[in-house]
């Protein structure tokens, strides 16, 4: 008794002390949020209009980076930067870069603002990561932070202070290419997933050297573009705009992310960067956020295009009332915030509260207190493409590949085996591995799929490489703008192809790498065909033809239509473009160092003609049927996904039982936690990515058939069983409703419990008043 009274104390003072010091924490923040709008104001009142304009004002260094040429010249833009008429710069890369275009604004400027420096950082800077679409595949939110943290150290080791990213746009199209910059097809795991990237990318400390300011982006509805086509058209309505396309937002809004991004599309007949409901009325006021929201490259021009503003003048008048704090490359705010200011067009006010926001992330970053803090050439030397991030990128990497498909239990291979046909275009490719928007990745510098086998397998075995033929005829050569050139694909050199079946023919197994190339994905990368380019499915086919034992190493940025590799081929590892790393984690995994636990962010479909496919639809009036016509289906393919989101397999097996509420019954402010029982069944230990999902079955709106609410990656060795819990409750029942407000409708509900999307393994509750 004595000894519990003991503890109860302990326990008691421990709890006092946490709770003092989280509040010390809040009050020190409190005080240090007050001390910075403080200084805002200060700095504020002592800017002239133009220089209040300037610092809404962004330039690229670099026109053939990011974005179509700039119209403004060097001595140009170097003038308007001393005079205090520049607030941000992209594309400046490195310490001595960044230093001297910050010495223009520190040794020439009137009040010395400093610049603050934006780059696309958007899956690592020198050591490359798995595209977002592929590191979300790991569903592993600590292996993503991390990815993101070591971006986030070797960006501000050269002279970097702010990324555009993470992007947040839910997309539910393979034929768009950006589909590869994001977290997929669903919001709740794009939430997770963003908030992750931002947490990395900033940390706990926005002043710390090794930190930068993260940007979600585009807001809103850029991956809903009509028929997949990059920067189209979005036409969505208010339930689905809250429902699917913002969450991932509002979870970014309320992580803290320093800036947003608004989009290229628009909305229901409004250009998104000219959206005041978007950027004002729901970001700003409805959220409560802080920060500011810089344009897309152009954007504020390209409403001219768009039909929505007839010259530059009024562009900038559209987009400051909106909401649009910083202008990226239209040069619009420069040319005409002032007169429309003078004019009475744009209220003092607006300029203001943009100015603020963008000085308040300045202050945060501690750029007032030392404007050249990221511009270290010792960090910069040491801490770029060391030997520690390799070892993160390739665990990242290996963490992100999901194993499809594995008839027979073909892999994992013995590190002995005999002979091994190791073929196609991308076998020995050292640069597709790296991907699209690669930063400051070198081409040629990823480890090949060849090199990481040769790496792994013992030396009496024997490896025969063939490349089977190009992929592409157009080539982009080292610091040449991809957006000039579109890629054009080898359809009729087959001359590679016999020597390559008869490399298949003597080999125990073939290793055949085949996919898309890195530029295939990206943006302005849209496609209409999602399936094997070139000759890749004739390859295919003949090698298959003489060697049943082909193991499929997939990369790509987007889902693909593999429907006959599906049905054929015992084996596929889908690969994504993986990072610096990409061959050593593919051999991990292959040869059975690491046992793949991978699960797919987004829906694979039987045919380009199903997209958009996403599993989160609406039921219909006239669901699907197998026996008549007359339904919402096709006459000539399934209705569902060749593999489903969330599906990925291991190399041992996962049974899932006891599925249990601890009420059937809560009101709707209540809660249940749901278990469930997971065995680890087969010869290996692994981990799985355990899944719950809901059905809201009737509401104020359609509710779709099913939604992610829960995940948790766990491991089990062979033979072990968890128990996983969730919890069930207003935040994860919610939606916006027909009443425009977010809140939980009293009903009946459906909870799964499993390994994907298509899990079976159900019961129900009911929510009341």
């Amino acid at each position: 008794m004595k000894n519990q009274t003991i503890f109860i104390a302990i326990a008691i003072l421990f709890l006092i002390h946490t709770n003092c010091n989280a509040q010390q924490k809040n009050n020190s923040n409190r005080k240090m949020n007050k001390t910075i709008e403080q200084k805002v104001d200060s700095v504020l009142s002592m800017m002239t209009l133009y220089e209040k304009v300037g610092q809404m004002n962004q330039y690229a260094s670099s026109w053939d980076l990011t974005g179509p040429p700039s119209d403004i010249g060097a001595k140009e833009k170097a003038e308007k930067i001393k005079n205090g008429g520049v607030g941000s710069m992209l594309n400046v890369l490195s310490v001595k870069a960044t230093r001297e275009a910050q010495k223009l604004v520190m040794e020439n400027s009137r009040l010395k603002i400093p610049l603050i420096f934006g780059y696309d950082v958007i899956h690592g800077y020198k050591t490359i990561f798995p595209t977002p679409l592929g590191e979300s595949a790991s569903w592993d939110l600590e292996i993503i932070k991390k990815s993101a943290a070591v971006a986030a150290s070797e960006a501000s080791a050269a002279g970097i202070h702010w990324t555009f990213a993470p992007m947040l746009d839910v997309s539910r199209d393979a034929r768009w290419g950006r589909i590869m910059e994001g977290s997929g097809e669903d919001p709740f795991l794009a939430s997770k997933i963003g908030v992750a990237r931002v947490q990395g990318f900033q940390g706990d400390d926005l002043a710390k050297e090794n930190t930068i300011a993260a940007c979600a982006k585009h807001f809103a509805g850029y991956g809903f573009g009509e028929a997949g086509k990059d920067y189209n058209t979005v036409n969505i309505g208010e339930f689905e705009l809250h429902n699917t396309i913002l969450p991932p937002f509002k979870a970014a809004a309320d992580a803290g992310v320093a800036t947003f991004m608004n989009a290229f599309n628009e909305i229901d007949g409004i250009p998104a960067t000219g959206h005041k409901e978007l950027q004002r009325t729901i970001l700003k006021e409805g959220w409560k956020w802080d920060g500011f929201v810089v344009s897309d490259w152009g954007s504020i021009g390209e409403m001219i295009a768009h039909g929505y503003a007839k010259d530059k003048l009024q562009a900038a008048e559209i987009a400051a009332n909106a909401g649009s704090d910083m202008d990226m490359e239209s040069y619009a705010y420069e040319s005409s915030l002032e007169q429309l200011v003078k004019n009475e067009k744009v209220d003092i006010k607006l300029i203001d509260d943009a100015v603020k926001r963008i000085l308040r992330v300045k202050f945060r970053m501690g750029l007032f207190e030392d404007p050249y803090k990221y511009c270290n050439e010792e960090r910069e030397k040491n801490e770029i493409y060391s030997e520690k991030n390799q070892a993160i990128a390739r665990e990242v990497a290996k963490r992100s590949i999901v194993l499809l498909k594995n008839q027979n239990s073909l892999l994992p291979l013995n590190k002995n085996i005999k002979s091994i046909a190791v073929i196609g275009p991308f076998a020995d490719d050292k640069d597709t591995p790296i991907g699209n928007w690669r930063a400051q990745g070198v081409k040629n510098s990823a480890v090949s799929l060849l090199e990481g086998i040769k790496n792994t397998v013992g030396p009496n075995t024997k490896i025969t490489y063939q490349k089977g033929g190009d992929l592409v005829t157009s080539k982009i050569k080292e610091g040449e703008n991809q957006f000039l050139l579109p890629l054009t694909f080898n359809t009729t050199d087959r001359s590679d192809i016999p020597a390559a079946v008869n490399a298949a023919k003597k080999a125990e197994v073939v290793i055949l790498a085949i996919g898309e190339s890195a530029f295939q994905s990206g943006e302005g990368r849209s496609q209409v065909s999602i399936g094997l380019s070139g000759v890749q499915q004739e390859l295919l086919e003949e090698v298959y033809k003489v060697n049943k034992n082909v193991i499929i190493v997939l990369m790509n940025g987007r889902p693909m239509d593999i429907t006959w590799a599906a049905e054929n081929v015992p084996t596929i590892l889908e690969c994504w473009h993986l990072g610096s790393q990409s061959g050593n984690a593919i051999a991990d995994v292959l040869f059975g160092d690491y046992n793949p636990s991978g699960k797919l962010p987004v829906s694979f479909p039987y045919h380009v003609g199903q997209e958009p496919l996403y599993y989160n639809h609406k039921n219909t009036g006239r669901p699907s049927s197998p026996i008549h016509v007359t339904y919402a289906g096709y006459t000539d393919s399934p209705n569902t996904a060749l593999y489903p989101f969330g599906y990925g397999l291991s190399y041992t097996t996962f049974q899932y039982e006891n599925l249990k509420l601890n009420k059937t019954k809560i009101s709707k402010n209540g809660e249940i936690k749901v278990t469930v029982e997971v065995s680890n069944t087969g010869k290996y230990d692994g981990e799985e990515v355990v899944q719950l999902y809901i059905r809201d079955l009737v509401g104020s709106l359609t509710r779709p058939v099913k939604e992610l609410k829960g995940f948790e990656k766990i491991f089990l060795k062979k033979g072990e069983t968890k128990t996983v819990s969730f919890t069930l409750n207003k935040e994860t029942l919610q939606f916006y409703t027909i009443n425009k407000k977010w809140e939980v409708e009293p009903g009946n509900f459906n909870v799964w419990v499993g390994g994907d999307s298509n899990t079976k393994l159900k019961t129900s509750f009911i929510v009341t008043e």
